[in-house]
């Protein structure tokens, strides 16, 4: 189990696998019967992520030397966004109201004030656990990890520059990062399909996302229509050049900000930011053209098919027998992510806030533009823009955070 060589490791196979599971899910979904009963229960988006990561976990396949992820990451991820976007309403998401980003800092607080107290209560146990000198210190590879849970791998990769972490130890700093965010993840999408009876003990006003999620579902309505040839060959040409885009822009972007040494390894200066920043500028623009009818013959639909398969293949990332190889960081990975979860809770009860903006808000801190919009896709395809724009939020403010967080840790570790 977690064997370094899977039964199954060319990735066009793989590919295929996944998009069979996925293809089966929603085949038995529907069915109806005891299958509608079946999904009441086991939201179909927490199997598409699931049923991978146990193939991962059992050594079926891996995600050890494939390139799925990256290719989901940089092609999948943006022209998703693109498609998902270019029908929304840019002012129904402005007006969400306010507890949308009280719950987006709420997460980023559990972050910042997470880390330092699981070192604490750690090292109060297992003192050599938060012990070492220099780029071995334990606190500056935590400070990676908190880089990540606040904006993303960008972030993440700024910290590991700005504290010198020892890059031989890294690797388990990134195997904390990939399985205690996603077993929180298998809890969200969960969370996602039983959020009506979560909200009703949060007693939460649901209106404003009930608000949006109606009006994008009436103007898909509205506009719909028997799909041509040409109109897939809009929808694709459009996704696809925007990503090319995309992936222009963050190459100019990038070599332009790496001549300035003050920006250089800033999250700024990173590829992905910028390829997440275009191809939603674009989907945002084009909703303001004819394009934003291109809905009508399924964009959005063709859009959350490649927001499934981004699900399946960030399930391939998570083998939950690594668990086992660093227990007192994965320790303090867990008290930091459950006390995120505590403050999160707390406070969505205290306000009102709907687990819709919880789980989204945590996203966009824990994993960034790869898995908020993958999660908000999860209560609604047409939701999914909003957990684009906190993680753009989450890419400004994590670097900022992540340096407070890796101080505290400094501080209590000694």
């Amino acid at each position: 189990m977690g064997n370094s060589t899977p039964l199954i490791s060319n990735d066009a196979v793989v590919l295929g696998i996944l998009a069979a599971i996925v293809g089966l899910l929603f085949y038995t979904r529907g069915l109806g019967g005891r299958w509608s009963r079946f999904y009441t229960f086991v939201p179909i988006v927490l199997l598409c992520y699931l049923i991978p990561s146990l193939l991962n976990s059992f050594g079926v396949i891996s995600s050890g030397d494939s390139q799925l992820w990256p290719i989901a990451k940089n092609y999948f991820l943006p022209a998703c966004l693109v498609l998902l976007t270019l029908s929304i309403d840019l002012k129904a998401i402005l007006g969400l109201g306010p507890k949308a980003l009280i719950m987006f800092f709420t997460a980023t607080v559990g972050i910042v004030l997470g880390g330092p107290l699981a070192v604490l209560i750690v090292g109060a146990v297992e003192p050599s656990a938060v012990a070492g000198d220099g780029p071995n210190a334990v606190w500056r590879g935590l400070a990676t990890l908190a880089g990540s849970w606040i904006g993303g791998g960008a972030n993440q990769t700024a910290m590991l520059e700005i504290y010198g972490y020892n890059a031989e130890r890294y690797a388990a700093m990134v195997a904390v990062d990939i399985i205690v965010a996603n077993l929180w993840m298998i809890f969200l999408l969960y969370g996602a399909g039983e959020s009506k009876h979560i909200d009703r003990w949060l007693r939460a006003d649901t209106t404003a996302i009930e608000r949006l999620r109606d009006k994008m579902a009436d103007y898909s309505a509205s506009v719909e229509r028997p799909a041509s040839g040409v109109d897939f060959m809009l929808i694709f040409s459009l996704a696809l050049g925007a990503v090319g885009a995309a992936h222009l822009v963050a190459e100019l972007s990038g070599g332009l900000i790496g001549r300035i040494p003050a920006l250089a390894g800033t999250v700024i200066g990173n590829d992905f930011f910028w390829i997440v920043v275009t191809s939603t500028t674009i989907g945002l623009a084009l909703s303001f053209t004819r394009a934003r009818r291109l809905e009508g013959a399924g964009a959005s639909k063709i859009g959350t098919v490649l927001i499934f398969l981004l699900v399946a293949i960030i399930g391939t990332r998570m083998n939950v027998f690594m668990l086992a190889d660093q227990p007192s960081i994965f320790a303090i990975g867990l008290i930091w992510m459950l006390f995120h979860t505590l403050l999160l809770i707390t406070v969505a009860k205290i306000v009102r806030a709907p687990f819709f903006f919880v789980a989204v808000g945590s996203k966009a801190n824990v994993g960034g533009a790869a898995s908020a919009p993958v999660v908000a896709a999860a209560f609604h395809p047409s939701l999914a823009p909003v957990g684009v724009l906190l993680a753009v939020l989450g890419y400004a403010l994590g670097t900022y955070g992540a340096i407070l967080c890796a101080e505290l840790m400094r501080l209590v570790s000694g």
